[in-house]
């Protein structure tokens, strides 16, 4: 039998992209330019920020729709299960467990994940915690994640079938996910799951979704720029 993984972090994969600075403008300017616009995409977008901060500001947002991209995610359960919610203009194909055996990695929080909770619902705090809080926490998780696994392999090896198997596996299970977006909902997924100070509305993720938000932002900032400094400027607010 495979032994299990334990893995603090997660993985965010740009597999394919077509999204540009460029895409906003040309889809903006159809609305005074008609046909003539699509030469924005020979033009050098950086000649164009103001429309783009225009846009932005005023939350004129379809512009920043026709543009595409595809990440490959890895990631616990529970980060995908926070993820789903995100349905506007997002598509998702996650790896199954009706199909193929599951791969025992399993989550467990880095040194530096906060871990104590403090205050009531919509007013959270976290704090650090001790080391031996620390310890106790991964120790708790590795136990319970071999036990079910064990009981997993048991009834696969009992003849079970997989799909049925697979419902003593735990949400810290790591999963796999293709999730294809634009960039203006991939603003909204951004604003409501990355906490920063320049932020006009204040938003209190999970941290394991944050690091997955982190990945994909730095991959869209590098492919639109223009937009990406817009988002920022704006207070990351999606339009």
């Amino acid at each position: 039998m495979t032994p299990p993984v334990f893995r603090s972090d997660v993985t965010v994969t740009l597999v394919r992209s077509a999204a540009g600075d460029a895409d906003v403008l040309f889809a903006a300017r159809v609305s005074t330019a008609g046909e003539a616009s699509i030469e924005e995409l020979d033009r050098d977008p950086e000649k164009s920020t103001g429309l783009i901060n225009y846009l932005m500001r005023d939350r004129h947002g379809t512009p920043f729709e026709h543009n595409s991209m595809t990440f490959l995610v890895q990631a616990p359960i529970f980060v995908f299960r926070e993820f789903h919610r995100h349905r506007a203009g997002w598509s998702y194909n996650e790896e199954s467990g009706r199909y193929r055996e599951l791969e025992p990695v399993f989550y467990t929080p880095a040194p530096d994940r906060a871990l104590v909770q403090h205050g009531r619902p919509g007013k959270y705090e976290f704090s650090d915690g001790t080391a031996e809080q620390h310890a106790g926490a991964v120790q708790a998780m590795e136990s319970a994640y071999r036990q079910s696994y064990d009981a997993y392999q048991d009834m696969l090896a009992a003849g079970i079938a997989r799909e049925v198997a697979r419902a003593v596996l735990p949400v810290g299970l790591f999963s796999s996910m293709y999730a294809t977006c634009n960039a203006r909902s991939l603003m909204h997924f951004l604003s409501l799951r990355t906490k920063r100070e320049n932020a006009k509305v204040p938003s209190f993720p999970q941290r394991e979704i944050e690091m997955v938000a982190e990945r994909m932002e730095a991959e869209w900032a590098a492919l639109m720029p223009l937009t990406h400094a817009a988002f920022e400027k704006h207070g990351r607010v999606a339009p």
